[in-house]
Protein backbone atom coordinates (compact mmCIF):
# COMPACT_ATOMS: atom_id res chain seq x y z
CA UNK A 1 0.00 0.00 0.00
CA UNK A 2 2.73 2.37 0.80
CA UNK A 3 4.91 1.07 -2.07
CA UNK A 4 1.62 2.25 -4.63
CA UNK A 5 0.88 5.88 -2.89
CA UNK A 6 4.65 6.17 -3.32
CA UNK A 7 4.32 5.20 -7.05
CA UNK A 8 1.62 7.40 -7.81
CA UNK A 9 3.50 10.37 -6.20
CA UNK A 10 6.57 10.05 -8.09
CA UNK A 11 4.49 9.50 -11.56
CA UNK A 12 2.80 12.88 -10.18
CA UNK A 13 5.82 14.70 -9.97
CA UNK A 14 7.36 13.45 -13.27
CA UNK A 15 4.39 14.55 -14.97
CA UNK A 16 4.60 17.74 -13.11
CA UNK A 17 8.24 18.37 -14.09
CA UNK A 18 7.87 17.25 -17.83
CA UNK A 19 4.50 19.43 -17.76
CA UNK A 20 7.22 22.31 -16.62
CA UNK A 21 9.47 21.60 -19.19
CA UNK A 22 7.29 21.14 -21.83
CA UNK A 23 6.37 25.10 -21.17
CA UNK A 24 9.99 25.68 -21.18
CA UNK A 25 10.55 24.19 -24.15
CA UNK A 26 7.58 25.99 -26.18
CA UNK A 27 8.77 29.53 -24.64
CA UNK A 28 12.45 28.48 -25.58
CA UNK A 29 11.17 27.48 -29.20
CA UNK A 30 9.09 31.16 -29.46
CA UNK A 31 11.99 32.85 -28.48
CA UNK A 32 14.26 31.42 -31.02
CA UNK A 33 11.62 31.93 -33.79
CA UNK A 34 11.71 35.52 -33.31
CA UNK A 35 15.50 35.81 -32.78
CA UNK A 36 15.79 34.11 -36.36
CA UNK A 37 13.06 36.24 -37.66
CA UNK A 38 14.81 39.51 -36.23
CA UNK A 39 18.02 38.40 -37.81
CA UNK A 40 16.46 37.76 -41.09
CA UNK A 41 15.20 41.45 -40.98
CA UNK A 42 18.22 42.77 -40.19
CA UNK A 43 20.00 40.63 -42.61
CA UNK A 44 17.50 41.91 -45.45
CA UNK A 45 17.78 45.46 -43.86
CA UNK A 46 21.92 45.18 -43.83
CA UNK A 47 21.27 43.89 -47.77
CA UNK A 48 19.00 46.45 -48.48
CA UNK A 49 21.09 49.17 -47.11
CA UNK A 50 24.36 47.79 -49.12
CA UNK A 51 22.39 48.51 -52.64
CA UNK A 52 24.27 50.52 -54.88
CA UNK A 53 24.06 51.55 -59.33
CA UNK A 54 25.02 47.74 -59.81
CA UNK A 55 22.15 46.18 -57.68
CA UNK A 56 19.37 48.94 -57.90
CA UNK A 57 18.26 51.84 -59.83
CA UNK A 58 20.44 54.14 -57.51
CA UNK A 59 22.89 56.39 -59.56
CA UNK A 60 26.50 55.62 -60.07
CA UNK A 61 26.96 59.14 -57.86
CA UNK A 62 25.13 57.50 -54.46
CA UNK A 63 27.91 54.75 -54.38
CA UNK A 64 30.26 55.63 -51.72
CA UNK A 65 33.37 53.73 -51.78
CA UNK A 66 36.86 53.78 -51.37
CA UNK A 67 39.19 53.96 -54.59
CA UNK A 68 40.96 50.38 -55.38
CA UNK A 69 44.15 50.34 -54.11
CA UNK A 70 47.00 50.54 -57.46
CA UNK A 71 49.04 47.02 -57.23
CA UNK A 72 52.06 47.58 -55.38
CA UNK A 73 55.19 48.49 -58.49
CA UNK A 74 52.99 49.94 -61.01
CA UNK A 75 53.82 52.68 -62.14
CA UNK A 76 51.05 55.88 -61.76
CA UNK A 77 49.53 57.36 -65.16
CA UNK A 78 50.49 60.42 -66.27
CA UNK A 79 47.58 62.85 -66.20
CA UNK A 80 46.11 63.95 -69.99
CA UNK A 81 46.26 62.08 -73.16
CA UNK A 82 47.56 58.28 -72.63
CA UNK A 83 49.64 56.65 -75.57
CA UNK A 84 47.88 54.74 -77.97
CA UNK A 85 45.30 57.01 -77.80
CA UNK A 86 43.90 58.95 -80.80
CA UNK A 87 44.85 62.65 -80.80
CA UNK A 88 41.68 65.17 -80.53
CA UNK A 89 42.24 68.04 -81.75
CA UNK A 90 40.46 71.45 -83.06
CA UNK A 91 39.98 71.57 -86.79
CA UNK A 92 41.93 74.64 -87.90
CA UNK A 93 39.16 77.64 -89.44
CA UNK A 94 39.04 77.13 -93.57
CA UNK A 95 40.79 80.06 -95.44
CA UNK A 96 36.70 81.63 -96.27
CA UNK A 97 35.94 81.57 -92.94
CA UNK A 98 38.85 84.30 -92.24
CA UNK A 99 37.26 87.65 -91.48
CA UNK A 100 40.58 89.19 -92.85
CA UNK A 101 43.54 88.43 -95.10
CA UNK A 102 45.70 86.11 -93.03
CA UNK A 103 48.33 88.98 -91.16
CA UNK A 104 51.96 88.21 -92.25
CA UNK A 105 54.67 88.54 -89.41
CA UNK A 106 58.91 88.30 -90.15
CA UNK A 107 61.06 87.90 -87.11
CA UNK A 108 64.08 91.03 -86.91
CA UNK A 109 67.48 90.67 -86.41
CA UNK A 110 69.23 87.46 -85.74
CA UNK A 111 68.99 86.50 -82.17
CA UNK A 112 72.37 85.08 -82.41
CA UNK A 113 74.65 87.73 -83.72
CA UNK A 114 72.12 90.36 -84.63
CA UNK A 115 72.81 90.33 -88.28
CA UNK A 116 69.87 90.82 -90.93
CA UNK A 117 67.59 88.07 -91.72
CA UNK A 118 66.45 87.07 -94.98
CA UNK A 119 63.36 84.68 -95.33
CA UNK A 120 64.21 81.21 -96.67
CA UNK A 121 61.95 80.03 -99.85
CA UNK A 122 59.79 76.95 -99.41
CA UNK A 123 60.05 77.17 -95.63
CA UNK A 124 56.28 77.00 -94.39
CA UNK A 125 55.38 79.84 -91.72
CA UNK A 126 54.34 78.87 -88.45
CA UNK A 127 50.49 79.26 -88.33
CA UNK A 128 48.30 80.63 -85.36
CA UNK A 129 44.86 81.36 -85.44
CA UNK A 130 42.54 83.52 -82.87
CA UNK A 131 39.27 83.96 -83.16
CA UNK A 132 37.45 86.90 -80.78
CA UNK A 133 33.89 88.14 -79.75
CA UNK A 134 33.52 91.95 -80.82
CA UNK A 135 32.86 94.04 -78.08
CA UNK A 136 28.94 94.90 -78.36
CA UNK A 137 28.13 92.16 -80.77
CA UNK A 138 24.29 93.76 -81.05
CA UNK A 139 22.97 95.07 -84.24
CA UNK A 140 20.71 97.62 -83.65
CA UNK A 141 17.96 99.44 -85.83
CA UNK A 142 15.15 101.83 -85.82
CA UNK A 143 11.93 101.76 -88.13
CA UNK A 144 9.66 105.48 -88.07
CA UNK A 145 6.36 104.80 -89.05
CA UNK A 146 4.54 108.19 -90.40
CA UNK A 147 1.58 109.77 -90.42
CA UNK A 148 -0.60 111.43 -93.20
CA UNK A 149 -4.24 112.79 -93.88
CA UNK A 150 -5.84 112.27 -96.44
CA UNK A 151 -6.46 114.61 -99.42
CA UNK A 152 -10.22 113.31 -99.99
CA UNK A 153 -11.81 113.08 -96.40
CA UNK A 154 -9.43 114.95 -94.04
CA UNK A 155 -8.70 111.55 -91.64
CA UNK A 156 -5.42 111.45 -90.41
CA UNK A 157 -3.91 107.76 -90.34
CA UNK A 158 -0.72 106.06 -89.32
CA UNK A 159 1.59 103.05 -90.59
CA UNK A 160 1.69 100.34 -88.63
CA UNK A 161 4.16 97.46 -88.04
CA UNK A 162 3.17 94.13 -89.81
CA UNK A 163 4.52 91.08 -90.39
CA UNK A 164 7.02 90.08 -89.35
CA UNK A 165 8.12 93.70 -87.72
CA UNK A 166 4.88 93.44 -85.28
CA UNK A 167 5.68 89.84 -84.40
CA UNK A 168 9.24 90.01 -83.56
CA UNK A 169 8.77 93.42 -81.82
CA UNK A 170 12.27 94.72 -79.81
CA UNK A 171 14.14 91.61 -80.45
CA UNK A 172 14.94 89.80 -84.12
CA UNK A 173 14.89 85.70 -84.54
CA UNK A 174 18.70 85.56 -83.23
CA UNK A 175 18.44 87.07 -79.94
CA UNK A 176 14.84 85.89 -79.17
CA UNK A 177 16.36 82.24 -79.61
CA UNK A 178 19.52 82.44 -77.88
CA UNK A 179 17.40 83.59 -74.99
CA UNK A 180 15.17 80.33 -75.50
CA UNK A 181 18.59 78.25 -75.63
CA UNK A 182 19.98 79.78 -72.66
CA UNK A 183 17.07 79.22 -70.70
CA UNK A 184 17.01 75.59 -71.34
CA UNK A 185 19.63 74.08 -72.62
CA UNK A 186 21.92 75.97 -70.99
CA UNK A 187 20.01 75.39 -67.51
CA UNK A 188 19.72 79.51 -66.82
CA UNK A 189 17.06 81.75 -64.67
CA UNK A 190 15.62 84.76 -66.18
CA UNK A 191 17.96 86.90 -63.97
CA UNK A 192 21.49 84.89 -65.64
CA UNK A 193 19.94 86.30 -69.04
CA UNK A 194 19.37 89.46 -67.96
CA UNK A 195 22.79 89.57 -66.35
CA UNK A 196 24.43 88.21 -69.50
CA UNK A 197 22.26 90.65 -71.82
CA UNK A 198 23.46 94.12 -69.57
CA UNK A 199 27.04 93.01 -69.02
CA UNK A 200 28.33 90.97 -72.23
CA UNK A 201 25.84 92.76 -74.66
CA UNK A 202 25.04 96.01 -73.42
CA UNK A 203 21.24 95.26 -73.77
CA UNK A 204 18.85 95.90 -70.63
CA UNK A 205 15.56 94.10 -70.57
CA UNK A 206 13.44 93.54 -68.23
CA UNK A 207 12.46 89.94 -66.49
CA UNK A 208 8.96 90.17 -67.81
CA UNK A 209 10.60 90.96 -71.71
CA UNK A 210 12.55 87.77 -71.34
CA UNK A 211 9.44 85.81 -70.40
CA UNK A 212 8.01 87.21 -73.46
CA UNK A 213 10.73 86.21 -75.26
CA UNK A 214 10.72 82.50 -74.14
CA UNK A 215 7.22 82.70 -74.89
CA UNK A 216 7.19 83.62 -78.24
CA UNK A 217 10.40 80.35 -78.71
CA UNK A 218 7.73 78.52 -77.46
CA UNK A 219 4.79 79.02 -79.74
CA UNK A 220 7.44 79.02 -83.02
CA UNK A 221 8.12 75.16 -81.10
CA UNK A 222 4.76 74.42 -80.96
CA UNK A 223 3.76 72.33 -84.81
CA UNK A 224 6.73 70.62 -85.11
CA UNK A 225 6.37 69.70 -81.33
CA UNK A 226 2.48 68.50 -82.18
CA UNK A 227 3.73 66.81 -85.62
CA UNK A 228 6.19 64.60 -83.62
CA UNK A 229 3.66 63.45 -80.89
CA UNK A 230 1.04 62.68 -83.38
CA UNK A 231 3.55 60.50 -85.29
CA UNK A 232 4.50 58.57 -82.01
CA UNK A 233 1.71 56.27 -82.24
CA UNK A 234 2.85 55.11 -85.53
CA UNK A 235 6.45 54.41 -84.54
CA UNK A 236 7.71 50.06 -84.66
CA UNK A 237 9.34 50.45 -81.51
CA UNK A 238 9.49 53.46 -78.61
CA UNK A 239 11.36 53.55 -75.19
CA UNK A 240 9.70 55.16 -72.52
CA UNK A 241 10.30 56.39 -69.09
CA UNK A 242 9.54 58.93 -66.42
CA UNK A 243 10.79 61.12 -64.11
CA UNK A 244 9.90 63.47 -61.24
CA UNK A 245 8.94 67.35 -62.27
CA UNK A 246 8.04 70.18 -59.66
CA UNK A 247 5.92 72.82 -60.66
CA UNK A 248 5.00 75.27 -58.54
CA UNK A 249 5.40 73.34 -55.55
CA UNK A 250 3.24 70.40 -57.11
CA UNK A 251 4.37 67.05 -58.01
CA UNK A 252 4.10 66.40 -61.27
CA UNK A 253 5.90 64.05 -63.91
CA UNK A 254 7.90 64.01 -66.83
CA UNK A 255 7.35 61.64 -69.44
CA UNK A 256 9.96 61.18 -72.04
CA UNK A 257 9.21 58.72 -75.81
CA UNK A 258 12.10 57.93 -77.48
CA UNK A 259 11.98 56.72 -80.97
CA UNK A 260 14.51 55.84 -83.55
CA UNK A 261 15.44 59.10 -84.69
CA UNK A 262 13.54 61.36 -82.24
CA UNK A 263 12.36 62.01 -79.23
CA UNK A 264 9.57 63.49 -77.23
CA UNK A 265 8.99 64.83 -73.76
CA UNK A 266 5.40 65.48 -71.87
CA UNK A 267 4.25 66.91 -68.96
CA UNK A 268 1.68 65.44 -66.84
CA UNK A 269 0.30 65.47 -63.38
CA UNK A 270 0.27 61.57 -62.55
CA UNK A 271 2.56 58.59 -63.49
CA UNK A 272 -0.43 55.86 -64.47
CA UNK A 273 -1.41 54.39 -67.50
CA UNK A 274 -3.62 57.24 -68.38
CA UNK A 275 -0.71 59.13 -70.25
CA UNK A 276 0.00 56.07 -72.35
CA UNK A 277 -3.28 55.94 -73.29
CA UNK A 278 -3.44 59.62 -74.24
CA UNK A 279 -0.55 59.95 -75.81
CA UNK A 280 -0.29 56.30 -77.55
CA UNK A 281 -3.79 55.36 -77.86
CA UNK A 282 -5.38 52.01 -77.67
CA UNK A 283 -3.98 50.74 -80.52
CA UNK A 284 -0.15 50.93 -80.50
CA UNK A 285 0.81 48.16 -82.60
CA UNK A 286 5.01 48.70 -81.56
CA UNK A 287 6.89 47.35 -79.26
CA UNK A 288 7.07 49.38 -76.06
CA UNK A 289 10.55 49.26 -74.11
CA UNK A 290 10.09 50.07 -70.50
CA UNK A 291 10.81 49.19 -66.79
CA UNK A 292 8.58 46.83 -64.63
CA UNK A 293 6.63 49.58 -63.51
CA UNK A 294 2.90 49.08 -62.75
CA UNK A 295 1.64 51.78 -65.34
CA UNK A 296 3.11 49.58 -67.95
CA UNK A 297 2.04 46.19 -66.87
CA UNK A 298 -1.22 48.03 -66.81
CA UNK A 299 -1.25 49.37 -70.66
CA UNK A 300 0.34 45.96 -71.62
CA UNK A 301 -2.86 43.55 -70.13
CA UNK A 302 -5.74 46.49 -70.88
CA UNK A 303 -4.44 46.80 -74.33
CA UNK A 304 -2.64 43.57 -75.60
CA UNK A 305 -0.03 45.82 -76.33
CA UNK A 306 3.85 44.25 -77.17
CA UNK A 307 6.36 45.10 -74.29
CA UNK A 308 10.23 44.93 -73.38
CA UNK A 309 10.91 45.13 -69.95
CA UNK A 310 14.37 46.15 -69.37
CA UNK A 311 17.29 43.58 -68.50
CA UNK A 312 19.63 45.74 -67.20
CA UNK A 313 16.58 46.31 -64.67
CA UNK A 314 16.11 42.76 -64.08
CA UNK A 315 20.26 42.08 -64.16
CA UNK A 316 19.98 44.43 -61.06
CA UNK A 317 17.40 42.83 -58.86
CA UNK A 318 19.23 39.48 -59.58
CA UNK A 319 22.60 41.04 -58.30
CA UNK A 320 20.64 41.74 -55.39
CA UNK A 321 19.32 38.49 -54.31
CA UNK A 322 22.84 37.10 -54.85
CA UNK A 323 24.35 39.07 -52.29
CA UNK A 324 22.02 38.30 -49.66
CA UNK A 325 22.73 35.66 -46.83
CA UNK A 326 23.26 31.95 -48.42
CA UNK A 327 19.85 30.03 -49.30
CA UNK A 328 17.59 28.89 -51.33
CA UNK A 329 17.54 32.29 -52.95
CA UNK A 330 20.98 33.44 -54.01
CA UNK A 331 21.36 30.12 -55.09
CA UNK A 332 18.56 30.43 -57.53
CA UNK A 333 19.93 34.36 -58.31
CA UNK A 334 23.39 32.91 -59.39
CA UNK A 335 21.50 30.41 -61.45
CA UNK A 336 19.93 33.65 -63.19
CA UNK A 337 22.63 35.52 -63.62
CA UNK A 338 24.76 32.83 -65.14
CA UNK A 339 21.99 32.39 -68.24
CA UNK A 340 21.53 36.01 -68.54
CA UNK A 341 25.39 36.40 -69.07
CA UNK A 342 25.54 33.88 -71.46
CA UNK A 343 23.06 35.40 -73.65
CA UNK A 344 24.92 39.04 -73.44
CA UNK A 345 27.88 37.13 -74.52
CA UNK A 346 26.14 36.23 -77.68
CA UNK A 347 25.08 39.92 -78.52
CA UNK A 348 28.85 40.96 -77.70
CA UNK A 349 30.57 38.27 -79.90
CA UNK A 350 27.89 39.00 -82.86
CA UNK A 351 28.56 42.39 -82.49
CA UNK A 352 32.01 42.27 -82.93
CA UNK A 353 31.71 39.68 -86.39
CA UNK A 354 29.57 42.85 -87.48
CA UNK A 355 26.50 40.32 -87.37
CA UNK A 356 23.05 41.46 -87.11
CA UNK A 357 20.05 40.33 -84.59
CA UNK A 358 18.36 38.12 -87.29
CA UNK A 359 21.57 36.11 -88.05
CA UNK A 360 21.86 35.06 -84.33
CA UNK A 361 18.13 34.39 -83.95
CA UNK A 362 18.56 30.36 -83.04
CA UNK A 363 21.18 31.42 -80.46
CA UNK A 364 19.19 33.53 -78.59
CA UNK A 365 15.92 31.68 -78.51
CA UNK A 366 18.06 29.04 -77.34
CA UNK A 367 19.50 31.40 -74.52
CA UNK A 368 16.02 32.67 -73.80
CA UNK A 369 15.04 29.10 -73.12
CA UNK A 370 17.95 28.43 -71.13
CA UNK A 371 17.13 31.67 -68.45
CA UNK A 372 13.74 30.52 -67.98
CA UNK A 373 14.27 27.14 -67.80
CA UNK A 374 16.09 28.33 -64.20
CA UNK A 375 13.31 27.20 -61.67
CA UNK A 376 13.47 28.50 -57.63
CA UNK A 377 13.47 25.05 -55.61
CA UNK A 378 11.21 26.32 -52.82
CA UNK A 379 13.35 26.25 -49.31
CA UNK A 380 12.32 23.91 -46.08
CA UNK A 381 9.93 25.56 -43.84
CA UNK A 382 11.89 26.70 -41.98
CA UNK A 383 14.19 28.83 -44.29
CA UNK A 384 11.14 29.44 -46.40
CA UNK A 385 10.27 33.00 -44.92
CA UNK A 386 13.26 34.21 -45.30
CA UNK A 387 14.46 37.55 -46.98
CA UNK A 388 16.54 35.78 -50.09
CA UNK A 389 13.55 33.18 -50.17
CA UNK A 390 10.86 35.35 -50.54
CA UNK A 391 12.64 37.55 -53.26
CA UNK A 392 13.50 34.70 -55.06
CA UNK A 393 9.70 33.59 -54.99
CA UNK A 394 8.83 36.66 -56.13
CA UNK A 395 11.35 36.62 -59.08
CA UNK A 396 10.29 33.26 -60.04
CA UNK A 397 6.74 34.22 -60.38
CA UNK A 398 7.65 37.64 -62.43
CA UNK A 399 8.95 35.47 -65.17
CA UNK A 400 6.65 32.93 -65.08
CA UNK A 401 4.15 35.49 -65.55
CA UNK A 402 6.00 37.87 -67.32
CA UNK A 403 8.90 36.01 -69.08
CA UNK A 404 7.81 36.47 -72.56
CA UNK A 405 7.72 40.36 -72.69
CA UNK A 406 11.58 40.26 -71.54
CA UNK A 407 12.67 39.05 -74.59
CA UNK A 408 10.54 40.74 -77.72
CA UNK A 409 14.35 42.02 -78.42
CA UNK A 410 14.60 38.22 -80.12
CA UNK A 411 11.73 38.94 -82.51
CA UNK A 412 11.62 42.69 -83.01
CA UNK A 413 15.13 44.08 -84.04
CA UNK A 414 14.10 48.13 -83.35
CA UNK A 415 13.52 47.68 -79.74
CA UNK A 416 16.84 47.36 -77.78
CA UNK A 417 17.29 45.13 -74.58
CA UNK A 418 17.87 47.41 -72.17
CA UNK A 419 15.69 50.95 -71.27
CA UNK A 420 19.07 52.98 -71.65
CA UNK A 421 18.36 54.79 -74.63
CA UNK A 422 15.12 56.19 -72.64
CA UNK A 423 17.33 56.80 -69.40
CA UNK A 424 19.77 58.56 -71.31
CA UNK A 425 17.26 61.01 -72.97
CA UNK A 426 15.97 61.42 -69.65
CA UNK A 427 19.47 62.39 -67.79
CA UNK A 428 18.85 65.76 -69.57
CA UNK A 429 15.72 66.87 -67.39
CA UNK A 430 17.18 65.14 -64.25
CA UNK A 431 19.91 68.00 -64.56
CA UNK A 432 17.50 70.56 -65.51
CA UNK A 433 15.35 70.22 -62.52
CA UNK A 434 18.27 70.19 -60.31
CA UNK A 435 19.29 73.45 -61.31
CA UNK A 436 16.23 75.35 -62.17
CA UNK A 437 13.85 73.91 -59.57
CA UNK A 438 10.92 73.29 -62.17
CA UNK A 439 8.78 75.89 -63.53
CA UNK A 440 5.16 77.74 -62.19
CA UNK A 441 2.46 77.23 -64.32
CA UNK A 442 1.06 76.00 -67.80
CA UNK A 443 2.67 77.94 -70.27
CA UNK A 444 6.32 76.72 -68.73
CA UNK A 445 5.31 73.28 -68.93
CA UNK A 446 4.90 73.81 -72.22
CA UNK A 447 8.16 75.78 -73.25
CA UNK A 448 9.97 72.78 -71.46
CA UNK A 449 8.23 70.15 -73.26
CA UNK A 450 8.76 71.77 -76.75
CA UNK A 451 12.72 72.82 -76.26
CA UNK A 452 13.81 69.80 -74.56
CA UNK A 453 11.53 67.65 -77.36
CA UNK A 454 13.39 70.05 -79.84
CA UNK A 455 17.56 69.38 -78.00
CA UNK A 456 16.83 65.66 -77.67
CA UNK A 457 15.75 65.44 -81.22
CA UNK A 458 18.28 67.50 -82.82
CA UNK A 459 21.35 65.50 -81.12
CA UNK A 460 19.74 62.17 -82.16
CA UNK A 461 19.68 63.57 -85.50
CA UNK A 462 22.92 65.69 -85.57
CA UNK A 463 21.42 68.46 -86.24
CA UNK A 464 22.60 72.28 -84.92
CA UNK A 465 19.77 72.62 -82.22
CA UNK A 466 20.45 76.39 -82.51
CA UNK A 467 20.61 77.08 -85.98
CA UNK A 468 17.20 75.50 -85.92
CA UNK A 469 15.94 77.82 -83.34
CA UNK A 470 16.50 80.71 -85.47
CA UNK A 471 14.79 78.78 -88.07
CA UNK A 472 11.57 77.87 -86.03
CA UNK A 473 11.67 81.76 -84.50
CA UNK A 474 12.22 83.25 -88.06
CA UNK A 475 9.84 81.04 -89.49
CA UNK A 476 7.02 82.42 -86.58
CA UNK A 477 7.53 85.68 -86.96
CA UNK A 478 6.95 85.65 -90.80
CA UNK A 479 4.16 83.77 -90.02
CA UNK A 480 5.69 80.52 -92.44
CA UNK A 481 5.29 76.89 -91.31
CA UNK A 482 7.83 76.06 -89.02
CA UNK A 483 11.19 73.80 -90.03
CA UNK A 484 9.91 69.86 -89.35
CA UNK A 485 11.76 67.98 -86.47
CA UNK A 486 10.79 64.64 -88.41
CA UNK A 487 13.07 62.25 -89.37
CA UNK A 488 13.72 62.84 -92.97
CA UNK A 489 12.89 59.91 -95.35
CA UNK A 490 15.10 56.91 -96.07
Amino acid sequence: MIFGTLHCESCARLREENAILRAVNARLCGEAAEAQARIELQEARIAALGRNSRTSSKPPSSDIVKPKPRPAGGTKRRIGGQPGHPRHGRPPFAAAELSAPPFEHYPGTCPHCGGEGMPEPGWAPKVVQQVEIREVPLWKEEHHYHSCRCVECGAAYQAQPTGYMAAAGLCGPYLTALVGYMKCALHASYSTIRRFLVNVCGLKLSRSQIAKLVAKVSCALETPYGQLQAALAEQPALHVDETGHRDNGNRFWTWVFRADLYVLFKIEDNRSSSVLVDVLGAEFDGVLGCDFFSAYRKYMRLFDVRVQFCLAHLIREVRYLCELPEGAGPAYGRGLLKAIREMFAIIAQAQERGLGREAIRSELDAARERILAVKFQEPEAEQAGSAGARAARNLSKRLEQYGAAYFEFVTTPEIEPTNNRAEQAIRFVVIDRLITQGTRGRKGRQFCERIWTAIATCAVQKRDVFAYLVEAVQASFRNEPAPSLMPAGP
